[in-house]
């Protein structure tokens, strides 16, 4: 499956963005899906996934309660609404998609796509 990130943008601190991770080329709805960032001279990291059929999604720490997962398999996109956005989730954000498994590791998604930047001023 092919992936395509969109949405990103600048917005102040407080605002909202939403990401948007389109695919084509397989099924969409038999992967799980996952989003991950990664800020300037730092590792990529997970932020949120959910599960082939979304009836599992999961959050790091630093974005429960601000971020929401969701999925419309219909327009083959899976989605990220971010509220509350604070400066610290500036970062490029990159959506990955898992056939089998999972789970926060990167090594569990085996198709990504490019990135959307995603800048929060203070």
């Amino acid at each position: 499956v092919q992936l395509q990130a969109s949405g990103g943008g600048l917005v102040q601190a407080g605002g909202s963005l939403r990401l948007s991770c389109a695919g084509s080329g397989r099924t969409f709805s038999n992967y799980a899906v996952g989003w991950f960032r990664q800020a300037p001279g730092k590792g990529r990291k997970f932020v949120a996934g959910i599960s082939w059929s979304g009836g599992s999604t999961f959050y790091t720490d630093s974005v429960k309660g601000r971020f929401t997962i969701s999925r419309d398999d219909a327009k083959n996109t899976v989605y990220l609404q971010m509220n509350s956005l604070k400066p610290e989730d500036t970062a490029v954000y990159y959506c990955a998609a898992a056939e089998y498994g999972l789970g926060t590791s990167s090594w569990t998604y085996g198709n990504w796509g490019g990135g959307t930047q995603v800048t929060v001023s203070s």
